[in-house]
């Protein structure tokens, strides 16, 4: 392994930035050079993100690890100045005793990582998901800049709006994994998603739909229809989901309709009720979000330190399509239109 390990080093040390455009300096380092945010991208495919901060001498973070949300860490400590252990647990309630009180079962999973320079490289290990064995994963990262201070949305320049969606057929949509099923199609000039399985008990597969084109800033107009319990997100720049879901009448979360999801709750509820169309206004700048959720601006120029869940890279800098989540449930969309900003 420690072979394995020192090779991927060497891959980060040749191999090209993440963020080769990168606008403003790095900050001077810490006293713990591993403090900041890191941009990790997982050998074979998949993005990560991890923050790390001290309070009273103690080491904390947070961590993304390809899908789902952003999660506290559940231990960190230096091993010395260049190396750093991360763990993370995941819960699954089994059953219940014989008192009713349910069995909890633990996995836990390690980051090992070593670091030269601005750039971190090293394994995680811990069980499989589908049963017996261990999961070994590599990956290698750099150091992201600070956010920034917010862009001062009135003096935008616009460009040309795009009509994304033409509602008769998917010229300019492909799937983002042409192995998995697609479940999207055209249905009374609506982009319809309908991941459905077969009543036979096996499984399939649903992927995810990108546009041909990449964008860097822009503003994305649509409207969307969610039935009840359905769920899907729409990513901008393939980076950052903006969630869509059928969340009429919960309390705010980070994980409701209109949030960036699990990293920016919205400000005030918005939503309609489930199998209603309903408007997106969605301004992208750098790395502030604004959303607009029917004539509601439930998020202003946000801050957003990382990718979220399910992004398709690590690089926060770098243009990218956008793309609507299919494997999850049912939805409809209709009227997508992208402006550029310059």
């Amino acid at each position: 392994m420690k072979k394995l390990v020192l090779a991927l080093i060497a891959v980060v040390l040749t191999g090209p930035s993440l963020f080769a455009n990168t606008p403003c300096e790095l900050s001077p380092e810490a006293e713990n050079s591993f403090l900041g945010t890191w941009g990790i991208d997982i050998v074979g495919g998949g993005v990560g993100w991890l923050k790390v901060h001290e309070q009273q001498g103690v080491l904390d973070g947070e961590l993304l690890w390809i899908g789902g949300s952003v999660l506290p860490v559940s231990d960190m400590y230096l091993v010395d100045e260049n190396t750093l252990v991360v763990t993370r647990t995941s819960e699954q309630v089994l059953e219940k005793d014989a008192i009713g009180k349910e069995r909890i079962h633990i996995k836990t999973y390690t980051l090992r990582i070593t670091k030269i320079n601005d750039a971190i490289a090293g394994t995680m290990t811990g069980p499989s998901w589908g049963g017996t064995g261990e999961e070994l994963s590599y990956f290698r990262g750099e150091r992201m800049p600070a956010v920034g201070t917010a862009p001062d949305l009135t003096a935008l320049k616009y460009g040309k709006s795009i009509k994304l969606f033409n509602g008769k057929d998917m010229n300019g949509w492909r799937p983002i994994n042409p192995n998995m099923a697609n479940g999207f199609k055209v249905v009374n000039g609506t982009m319809q998603n309908d991941p459905a399985q077969p009543d036979n008990g096996e499984h399939i597969s649903y992927g995810n739909l990108r546009t041909e084109q990449e964008f860097a800033d822009f503003n994305l107009k649509l409207e969307v229809n969610v039935p009840k319990g359905n769920n899907s997100g729409v990513y901008l720049r393939g980076l950052y989901e903006i969630q869509v879901v059928d969340s009429y009448g919960l309390e705010l979360d980070s994980h409701n309709m209109g949030a960036v999801y699990s990293r920016v709750t919205p400000n005030e509820t918005a939503e309609k009720p489930a199998g209603e169309w309903q408007t997106l206004d969605i301004t992208l700048v750098d790395r502030h979000i604004t959303v607009i959720l029917n004539e509601k601006k439930i998020v202003d120029n946000a801050a957003v330190e990382g990718p979220t869940g399910g992004a398709i890279s690590a690089d926060v800098f770098a243009p990218g399509p956008i793309y609507l989540q299919g494997d999850h449930g049912t939805v409809a969309y209709r009227n997508i239109v992208l402006t550029p900003i310059f």
